[in-house]
């Protein structure tokens, strides 16, 4: 589990994060969503580690991550994996050796060893045999499942996404969200997905934290959504003629 306590965050005068507090369940897919500039990747990036909060706390399962230094923060970090919104793969390196990248950094196993959790998660990902290809041979698809086997090399107890169905097409994001709940629920992760895709929202969204000019404004679950009165809501979740018609089915 993570827990976030009244997170403040400004960039000179300019104040995104306005003491946001949450808790994002293990073994559920977490969204956080909202329109651009509502502070949704700014707290992503506070929760890595990325921006310093000004005050707050974000605790893995308790341990406070706020205060730590950087020796301290690279424990919590072999803990975490993270999905980037463009995959973020080294285009001089196979996908094999993509996977392979953070067990180099943190790990003191054999190559061997390595070999086998990279077969492993591309078999997870049903990439099996792709070892040699280079990204620019791959798919956005394909580069996505890279960047989820990578991202769970490390066998990670907690796992961000950036985004991570920009750029697919509808059949592909569901593919891509699918599979992120898959492992979610198989390995008890805490999964934290930063999006602005409604059918992700609507297809697996276990919790849901909308944010709105950088406050917390709503929490619930994809079934809960389309019950909700909350006008900044609804204009966000249900602004295409689409979804409109969709909740008028709920």
């Amino acid at each position: 589990m993570i827990e976030i306590r009244d997170i403040n965050k400004s960039f000179d005068e300019n104040q995104v994060l306005k003491g946001i507090s949450s808790k994002f369940e293990s073994g559920v897919t977490n969204l956080i969503i909202g329109g651009s500039g509502s502070g949704k990747t700014t707290l992503l990036k506070c929760m890595v580690g990325l921006h310093q909060p000004d005050s707050g706390s974000v605790l893995y399962d308790d341990r406070d991550f706020t205060p730590m230094d950087f020796q301290e923060r690279i424990e919590i970090r072999k803990e975490i994996g993270m999905l980037f919104q463009g995959s973020a793969l080294f285009d001089s390196l196979t996908v094999e050796e993509n996977i392979m990248f953070p067990l180099n950094m943190f790990t003191q196993q054999t190559h061997a060893e390595k070999l086998d959790r990279v077969n492993f998660c591309l078999e997870r990902v049903n990439l099996e045999g792709k070892n040699k290809l280079f990204p620019a041979e791959l798919s956005g698809g394909m580069k996505k499942r890279v960047g989820i086997a990578r991202a769970i090399a490390m066998n990670p107890k907690y796992l961000f996404c950036d985004e991570p169905n920009s750029g697919l097409d509808p059949k592909t994001s569901i593919v891509i969200d699918e599979l992120i709940k898959e492992i979610t629920e198989e390995y008890n992760t805490t999964t934290i997905v930063v999006t602005h895709d409604m059918n992700s929202v609507m297809g697996i969204g276990d919790y849901i934290l909308f944010l709105y000019e950088g406050k917390k404004f709503w929490e619930g679950s994809n079934k809960e959504i389309a019950h909700t009165d909350i006008q900044e809501l609804n204009d966000f979740v249900f602004a295409s003629r689409f979804m409109k018609a969709a909740k008028a089915k709920f």
